[in-house]
């Protein structure tokens, strides 16, 4: 006790230091490694003040943008309420304000095994869904607002409201017409996918055996300059590798993918491989992360098929047993799936969205990436993803990654508003 009362100032003075070191060669450590990798990757540990706030406090001061949920279906054909609380799904606005999620694009989506790839009923079925999403601001003005840019997100965070978008998953309803495009600019439609699975004649799908020879033909280089001229941003999430390339060659404005995962983790043909993702940050574009399994974990799309096959008479059943029309038999067999994978196949973990993340980063940079959930379009979710509300999981495990609050803001919504304002008209 006489030596520490002497050498109180001393010791204290030893220890500071010696801690403020520690903490600067764990920094720099973390730092270095990064920076070896790519110069755009995180800035995740440069404020030791910084990266001690918690990630709820981080996720809190947010922008959230999920680029990619399919719940304009369920509006259409299971008349939702969105504003209550839903058993099932992935999406709504109890679940988003849990989530912090500000903003939500609704993917406008026409199944063409059922509407066709073009024609009457394939303009009708997506005319259906944007009203439906239109008319989430209409009936509830106090919680949502339709946002067609990048300020309209940033006063709905303001005020407190919810911001509803619209982005057109497959070109189907265009019906090779270029006057469509401002059609679907002036309901305010902001991205367009020039495909889904199934490809058309001016744009090849990632997938069906057309699309592996199939990009861009006169007629889809010319959708793709309007959608420049519009300010509608291009989506490349489900297109064939050529199509992918020829829309690179054609675009003035940022390219990008809204619901997709890294090929190089997963070799699956809706990812993108390294080529492309730096080919996307070259235009300034975004890849937004998915969250499918199937898309995200090595060999789990392999054990789903073998799934899919056992199941094959109940999926069955649940469609037969379904009245309705095609879509809503669909939504029968996808819940059955739904119970049926998670039983069955093996989880997975909000560690593999940040995996992918990581890699795009390392890739193409920090500021080269988003998220896109596919939420209420997929039959299987990480278990600590499972909906909107678990988006402060994914906020934490990058925070634990060291990745700053500055880098998770880009990640979670900023680099979106960026190439929001860049596409948008002058």
């Amino acid at each position: 006790m006489t030596v520490w009362g002497r050498s109180k100032w001393s010791a204290q003075l030893f220890l500071k230091t010696l801690l403020a070191f520690s903490c600067f060669v764990a920094s720099s450590a973390l730092t270095g490694c990064r920076m070896t990798e790519n110069t755009n990757a995180p800035s995740s540990s440069n404020s030791i003040t910084e990266n001690t706030q918690p990630a709820a406090d981080t996720h809190n001061r947010l922008i959230t943008i999920d680029m990619h949920a399919d719940t304009a279906q369920r509006l259409l054909d299971e008349n939702i309420d969105l504003n209550l609380r839903l058993p099932n799904g992935h999406l709504d606005v109890v679940r988003m304000r849990e989530g912090k999620l500000d903003a939500q694009f609704f993917a406008v989506w026409v199944e063409p095994q059922f509407y066709g790839a073009n024609g009457v009923r394939a303009v009708e079925r997506a005319d259906k869904q944007i009203a439906a999403v239109r008319a989430l601001a209409e009936r509830h003005p106090e919680t949502w607002t339709l946002a067609t840019s990048a300020e309209d997100v940033r006063r709905a965070a303001r005020e407190g409201k919810l911001a509803a978008l619209i982005g057109l998953e497959g070109g189907y309803a265009i019906d090779e017409k270029l006057e469509s495009i401002e059609k679907y600019y002036r309901a305010g439609v902001r991205y367009i996918s020039p495909t889904w699975s199934v490809s058309l004649s001016w744009a090849g799908s990632s997938g069906d055996a057309v699309g592996q020879t199939r990009g861009l033909n006169d007629f889809g280089r010319s959708i793709i300059r309007e959608m420049n001229r519009l300010g509608i941003i291009v989506d490349v999430s489900h297109v064939s590798d050529k199509t992918f390339r020829d829309i690179i060659e054609t675009s003035t404005k940022p390219v990008i993918a809204t619901h997709s995962g890294a090929r190089a983790i997963t070799n699956h043909p809706r990812n993108l491989d390294d080529d492309q993702l730096r080919a996307l940050a070259r235009t300034g574009g975004v890849a937004c992360i998915v969250f499918y399994p199937a898309f995200i974990e090595p060999g789990w799309d392999a054990k789903k098929l073998q799934v899919d096959r056992e199941i094959a008479s109940l999926v069955d059943a649940a469609s037969a047993n379904t009245p309705g029309n095609p879509s809503q038999k669909r939504m029968a067999r996808d819940r059955v799936r739904e119970q049926e994978y998670a039983r069955r196949l093996p989880s997975v973990s909000v560690a593999r969205v940040a995996d992918h993340i990581e890699h795009v980063v390392r890739v193409a940079g920090i500021d080269a990436v988003g998220l896109g959930s596919d939420f209420d379009g997929i039959q299987a979710v990480p278990r600590d993803l499972a909906s909107v509300a678990d988006f402060p999981n994914l906020a934490a495990e990058l925070r634990r990654r060291g990745y700053s609050e500055t880098d998770i803001a880009k990640i979670f919504g900023g680099n979106m508003l960026r190439v929001m304002e860049a596409t948008g008209r002058n």
